[in-house]
């Protein structure tokens, strides 16, 4: 049996000519979109749905290319650019009958929620941002040995052909790594959820590997676009992430004022998968976000 949030019921939702999105939907009142980071699915929202489910609509799709959504051929860049992942949430809220809507974003969803926030202002009412910086900030800085930690970032960015076959070659592996390394204490991510979490990466390398090789390319390009043109998020804006720029030599706080006028910026002592580690925290803070 597949694993499910019990809070939700499942349906597919299209949201582009070739491209449905696997979506859990449940709760009532205003809606709240959550999106999941690498290499998850919608699964890892499940300690948070049911303190949102109480009072709000909350919408929990697998991202295109990821888990039991569509995954498109990567045939150009802007398939996988978070612009066009924006597009898909935007479209879903709209199959779902909402002119407006919450959104918060973990690791590669987050990425797609600031792009949502940046090219829908007025769809998005609150942002959500855990663990991650905006793409030009992220390459800015990873420098020195230290940025080791981030070496699937460059694996992921070479042109289409090695990395699809590397990472296919160990996937269990590869994928294993990241859930193990970043799962504080190695006890966050009960064994069953882990082994989705594998099935649907071994059957979504390519589009994986897509959406990354998108975020050495077509996504900062939209991004130094905006940073240029002195573009920011206008909704309340909240971010949570581990004090990364501690190790890397970075002020995190300073970098997110530049994107977002009303910002509320925290570390939290968690690790990276703090959705599920720490999900009575993230509920917290996106309920005080909801409430600015």
């Amino acid at each position: 049996m597949p694993i499910t949030i019990p809070e939700l019921e499942y349906r597919r939702v299209t949201v582009a000519d070739d491209v449905a999105l696997h979506v859990g939907v449940g709760g009532e009142g205003s809606p709240v979109v959550l999106l999941h980071g690498f290499p998850q699915t919608h699964l890892m929202w499940r300690r948070v749905v049911p303190d949102l489910a109480r009072d709000h609509t909350v919408i929990v799709p697998d991202l295109r290319g990821y888990g039991d959504s569509d995954k498109p051929a990567a045939d150009s860049p802007a398939v996988y650019s978070k612009r066009t992942m924006a597009a898909d949430v935007v479209a879903l809220a709209d199959a779902l009958g909402h002119e407006r809507f919450a959104l918060a974003g973990h690791d590669r969803g987050a990425l797609v929620a600031v792009r949502a926030g940046l090219d829908h202002p007025d769809r998005v009412t609150h942002l959500a941002v855990l663990d991650v910086l905006p793409v030009p900030d992220m390459w800015d800085v990873l420098h020195g040995a230290d940025a080791a930690v981030a070496f699937h970032l460059y694996l992921m960015a070479q042109p289409p052909g090695l990395p699809e076959k590397m990472i296919a070659a160990t996937g269990d592996e590869f994928f294993g790594h990241f859930l193990d390394a970043w799962d504080a204490g190695g006890t966050t991510i009960p064994a069953d959820v882990r082994s989705e979490y594998l099935r649907a990466s071994r059957q979504a390398v390519p589009s994986i590997v897509a959406d990354y090789r998108a975020s050495a390319g077509i996504d900062l390009d939209h991004d130094l676009a905006d940073r240029a043109a002195g573009r920011r998020l206008g909704m309340p804006v909240s971010v949570v992430q581990q004090d990364w720029g501690a190790v890397l030599g970075y002020d995190a706080a300073r970098l997110w004022s530049a994107w977002a006028e009303d910002l509320d910026h925290r570390t939290l002592d968690a690790g990276h998968f703090m959705a599920e580690q720490a999900p009575e925290r993230i509920a917290g803070v996106l309920r005080e976000l909801l409430e600015r």
